[in-house]
């Protein structure tokens, strides 16, 4: 089998903000147990294969998609979950808030195509701890799951600077908003906000709201285009920033 997922990236794989380097010199006993969830099954075996190779790293089980992912997360209760971002029934993204749920004490890391800027976001407010592209090494695999066991979060390289250059882009285009008056957001409004700054989705925050999911949804749309923003994140982060939300 070849030695790599794809082409290798010359910047590795960007760690965790504690700048230590993904290569272990861990004090691990026990091998780091892991559930490869994907739905394609040739890729599930590839890395099995490649992983049996670890002395200090075991798959413990795979899944097809997020929806077994969930089951099995909370049968076997990995350290590690390695998982797709899109796949049949379920998503990996929106199975990360369950898989915290029934084992929480698992850790997340997204190993996917999608480059998409959004898919990293949902993925960070759903729990995940790395976003890896699956275009990196074999040996970036094993490192990046060695470093997240140990409390690091990975993300590829291009995907941390989109994400630096969404935040400074958020930055200044608030900044450019400073002189004007905040939108008045009703009663209503700022409930939702807050639950969405919270991490929450639509369907959780109908839940603790006794709305519908559509009410929801309105709801979120309306904020965003009183206050002239495109995303949840920056509605949050300007309703922060502008004092019309403060969460401690």
């Amino acid at each position: 089998m070849a030695n790599s997922f794809g082409p290798m990236q010359d910047e590795g794989v960007v760690d965790g903000v504690d700048g230590l380097g993904p290569d272990g010199g861990s004090s691990r006993k026990e091998p780091i147990r892991v559930l490869v969830v994907d739905d394609h099954a040739l890729f599930r075996r590839g890395l099995e294969i490649v992983l049996a190779a670890e002395e200090d790293i075991q798959v413990v089980g795979e899944a097809g998609d997020g929806a077994e992912a969930v089951e099995k997360a909370a049968d076997l209760l990995p350290d590690i979950i390695l998982m797709d971002v899109r796949m049949p029934r379920r998503g990996g993204i929106e199975a990360c808030t369950s898989i915290k749920e029934v084992a929480p004490s698992a850790k997340i890391i997204m190993l996917t195509i999608s480059d998409e800027e959004a898919d990293l976001y949902d993925a960070i407010k759903a729990g995940a701890t790395g976003y890896l592209l699956k275009e990196i090494s074999t040996d970036e695999v094993s490192a990046a799951i060695r470093a997240v066991a140990d409390g690091q979060s990975q993300i590829s390289p291009s995907m941390a600077s989109k994400l630096l250059t969404e935040f400074k882009s958020m930055i200044q285009r608030t900044d450019e908003r400073r002189l004007v008056p905040a939108p008045r957001l009703t009663d209503r409004e700022l409930e939702v906000l807050k639950l969405v700054a919270t991490g929450m989705n639509n369907r959780d925050i109908a839940k603790e709201l006794f709305i519908s999911e559509n009410t929801v949804k309105n709801h979120v749309r309306n904020i965003l285009e009183k206050l002239q923003l495109h995303s949840r994140m920056e509605a949050v982060v300007y309703a922060m920033r502008e004092k019309i939300l403060e969460i401690h």
